[in-house]
């Protein structure tokens, strides 16, 4: 029976990273409010602190067993396996569904997100003059960042180092969308979306035997940016997470009021009635990336009018909303279990 759940609790863990794979992809959804609702954030956090002088001592030294404890290397492992995985599928199909009913996926992330201030706010009683500032402050900032207008592409490798390290603020940080950030800095369309089909092309003609890409220089100058954004992320994660556990450990309450704020100020970036403007040339023609999709430059938001269309997206987000409140009364049930 313990096995039996033991081998559950890593599929589900390994799913929870699939999810915060795909939520990371998508502009306005973080994957920190996935692993908020999952509530596994607060392990996350402190599982990444973990990664430090002591553990690179235990890793340098051999102890790789004491290592892989230290760090709850079993946790971090699934989890980020999980995301990987999600960036070459399950994002996949999302960026599918974005393109071929794009209404009705950002109703359920807009549901969802809905479901996750529920959730969060729920057990929340603290409020005090503080706690209400600090959630002033967070919508203020969701809300001003979600209007802003993309920066242009840039390749310079301490820019894109610069990317990795805000890109993973959408993992530590609930509600803060590092997709959408690297939207604003120009670089979402070169960093998820280039650099991983390039990635994912090397991986082919290298399996087929087919080695020309190592004399292929644009492919090369792809991986690159793609290595130098990976060590930035990770640089940003682990950076993140030490400021977070300290913030955690001395300003919880605070912390959490402003992290209701910015998933609150978020749902201006995922409002789901909006027009999709697209970067133009100087001549007037559009723009597009390497996959022959136009490049996003903003949203322009509107109240719908209603319809069967506007009505079905109610559904959605209806359903959005589910999910979440499923997912509440899941791992209820499943503390409930363990204990």
């Amino acid at each position: 029976m313990q096995s039996t759940r033991t081998y559950k609790d890593k599929l589900f863990l390994f799913i929870k990273g699939l999810a915060m794979g795909a939520a990371n992809k998508v502009p306005g959804v973080s994957g920190g409010v996935v692993a908020f609702v999952a509530g596994f954030y607060e392990e996350f956090i402190y599982s990444l602190q973990k990664i430090n002088k002591t553990a690179f001592k235990l890793l340098f030294n051999g102890r790789f067993k004491s290592f892989f404890h230290y760090i709850n290397g079993r946790f971090l492992g699934l989890l980020f396996l999980g995301m990987v995985v999600s960036y070459f599928s399950v994002s996949k199909i999302l960026d599918y569904f974005l393109v071929h009913s794009e209404l009705y996926v950002w109703s359920l992330f807009f549901g969802m997100i809905i479901g996750s201030i529920y959730y969060i706010n729920k057990d929340f009683n603290d409020w005090n003059y503080q706690t209400l500032i600090s959630l002033a402050i967070g919508i203020i900032l969701g809300v001003a960042i979600s209007f802003l207008d993309p920066a242009k592409e840039n390749d310079n490798l301490f820019f894109v180092f610069f990317c990795g390290i805000i890109s993973v603020s959408g993992m530590t940080l609930p509600g803060f969308s590092g997709s959408f950030i690297l939207i604003l800095l120009g670089n979402y369309v070169l960093l998820l979306v280039d650099s991983v089909n390039a990635l994912s092309d090397t991986f082919y003609e290298i399996i087929v035997g087919d080695l020309s890409v190592f004399q292929n220089s644009e492919r090369i100058r792809m991986l690159k940016v793609l290595v130098v954004f990976t060590l930035g992320s990770v640089t940003g994660l682990v950076t993140f997470s030490h400021m977070l556990s300290y913030i955690l450990k001395h300003y919880k309450s605070i912390t959490i009021a402003s992290i209701i704020g910015f998933i609150v100020g978020s749902l201006g970036v995922v409002w789901p009635w909006k027009e999709t403007i697209y970067r133009m040339t100087d001549e007037g023609g559009f723009i597009y990336d390497s996959t022959g999709k136009k490049v996003v430059l903003n949203y322009e938001r509107f109240i719908p009018q209603l319809n069967t269309e506007t009505y079905l997206a109610i559904i959605y987000i209806a359903v959005g909303i589910a999910i979440v409140l499923g997912l509440e009364w899941y791992g209820k049930k499943t503390r409930k279990i363990n204990v």
